[in-house]
């Protein structure tokens, strides 16, 4: 017999694995360890069904909670090893497959471990009985290892040590197999699933907007300019190219910046529409909130004629993701954490405020004129200070959303026009005279700590004051200004088309995806919540 020290030998590791577990169920008859013949699993405190042939795949995370009364037979485990600790008889092997911070105890026989090293890939058949330690209430004593694919543990980057968020951005392709950032990509994954259902039940239609744009969305100019690194203009026995830039769709394009415009075009035919998907931005910010490339939620609604009723759907749309995940076993992990590993993240007491703030009704909304007003009441505290007609700083981004919204997050409505987008509506109650002091019917959505993670308007539906604003900006031509048959200014001319023909009152936002995860996961910056981050000065893999 071995001794009884897995309590003590087992605890987990930080080191990665990720596994798939197929589970036949049947009694054991010949193992001296089981306690009858007929092995019959017992409820679990969270009900979770028993394996049975008839289901002979399942995560660890499903049978770490099943605690047969008596010892189950023939439990095969595939997973990559996180962890080895040895006397001289046994091997006390720790396993993992991202689906639990906690991993698989197996114990081994010390001649069956052969090639059991951190890293590799492995299957164990073995019996899943009850562990004399404390830290599982079962474990899989193994019979039959197979190392499916060898790893070489001195040369295996992920180490059991503690290791820096700055260094497991280096090996982006292997940071995923670490138990945090496995847990990150199934707290996406519960979030994607939580939001595609939310819209399904409110008869939104799911959309695919282009990547590749003939325009600047938001008009500030960071973009991406689309060059094919081999052009067909180029061949040997061909002409060469004016311009070779311009030259594989006849004038430049870009990767988009926001799916918005587009979103309207199909918001005309389906009705409510939305989408999720990445955008571009050239920002050279070295920030925690700022990435290359990011994932963006955005909605259009039709024939809606009140900005309130966008501010209604997105304050809905999060509520409800907060309730769906709030009592998942992925977003309890992330809860109930132990310090080894949360050390880089926020505290879990800050974690569970911002989930309960995020349920909570009412979500205050003020305008940016009354922001304005607040800010300068304390305008000592900043380093920037609070001027009407300038944008919001972090700072005081920061300040709005903890004294105005406590925990809960704030909506900051009506800023200037001269610092927005050119598509949005003016205010029609402003009844300024002042052409600089008119605003705009829009929102921001700022949450404590983070500041802004949405964005939303209702969008100018009529032509002429559209047409208006575009020439005034110089996105589009003025009448008078003769362009070419193919000119068509920065490609935005099919945008004021949409409001030639039949276009409704209609407004809808932008959430930053991947910045509302941050918010909620409690990780410190969007780098290390995209599993291959890029930002100003670098795109590994």
């Amino acid at each position: 017999m071995r001794p009884s020290v897995l309590g003590s030998a087992m605890r987990p590791s930080a080191n990665p694995l990720v596994s798939r577990i197929s589970l036949f169920s049947r009694p054991s008859h010949s193992s001296r360890r089981c306690l009858s013949h007929q092995a019959t699993p017992a409820p679990a405190p969270t009900p979770t069904p028993a394996p049975t042939p008839a289901q002979p795949s399942r995560p660890i995370s499903q049978l770490l909670k099943w605690k047969p009364e008596q010892n189950v037979d023939h439990v095969v485990v595939h997973g990559y090893v996180r962890s080895v600790r040895g006397l001289k008889a046994w091997r006390f092997v720790s396993l993992g497959d991202g689906s639990s911070l906690d991993p698989l105890q197996a114990v081994i026989e010390s001649g069956l471990a052969e090639g059991l090293t951190v890293g590799a890939a492995v299957r164990l058949t073995g019996s899943w009985v009850a562990s004399p330690g404390h830290a599982q209430s079962h474990e899989l004593q193994v019979r039959e290892v197979k190392v499916l694919g060898p790893s070489d543990a001195k040369t295996f980057p992920i180490q059991k040590k503690y290791q820096t968020p700055e260094y497991l951005r280096t090996i982006p392709h292997l940071r995923p197999r670490t138990p945090l950032n496995a847990l990150l990509l199934r707290l996406r994954s519960e979030a994607v699933t939580s939001l595609t259902q939310f819209f399904a039940r409110q008869d939104f239609v799911q959309t695919h907007p282009p990547i590749i744009t003939s325009s600047d969305c938001e008009g500030a100019g960071e973009v991406f300019t689309l060059n094919p690194a081999s052009d067909p203009a180029e061949q040997p026995d061909k002409e060469p190219a004016a311009d070779p830039q311009e030259s594989f769709f006849r004038s430049k394009k870009y990767l988009t910046v926001s799916t918005q415009l587009h979103l309207e075009a199909l918001a005309q035919s389906v009705g409510n529409v939305w989408t999720l998907s990445p955008v571009f931005r050239a920002e050279q910010s070295d920030t925690s909130r700022h990435l290359s490339e990011f994932y963006m939620l955005e909605a259009e609604m039709s024939f809606v004629d009140d900005m309130n009723s966008v501010m209604d759907l997105a304050e809905n749309m999060l509520r409800q993701l907060g309730t769906d995940l709030y009592q998942s076993d992925t977003v309890k992990s992330l809860l109930t954490r132990t310090p080894h590993f949360g050390q880089d993240l926020a505290p879990a007491e800050e974690v569970a405020r911002r989930w309960e703030g995020l349920m909570q009704p009412d979500w205050p909304r003020i305008t940016y004129t009354e922001a304005i007003d607040i800010l300068k009441q304390h305008e000592d505290k900043f380093e920037q200070k609070p001027v009407w007609g300038a944008g919001l700083q972090s700072e005081h981004e920061k300040f709005i959303a903890s004294t105005v919204g406590k925990d809960r997050p704030v909506f900051v409505t009506n800023y200037p026009r001269d610092i927005k987008a050119f598509y949005m509506r003016p205010t029609q109650e402003s009844g300024s005279q002042d052409s600089s002091r008119v605003t705009v019917d829009c929102f921001d959505l700022l949450v404590p700590e983070l500041c802004e993670i949405a964005g939303g308007s209702m969008r100018e539906h009529q032509l002429e004051p559209l047409l208006d604003i575009m020439t005034r900006q110089g996105i589009i031509k003025s009448p008078s200004e003769t362009a070419s048959e193919n000119d068509s200014g920065n490609g935005l001319q099919w945008y004021a088309d949409l409001r030639r023909w039949g276009c409704p009152p209609h407004g809808g936002f932008g959430l930053g995806f991947d910045r509302l995860l941050s918010y909620l996961s409690g990780v410190q910056t969007v780098r290390d919540i995209v599993s291959f981050p890029r930002w100003y000065g670098r795109c590994d893999c």
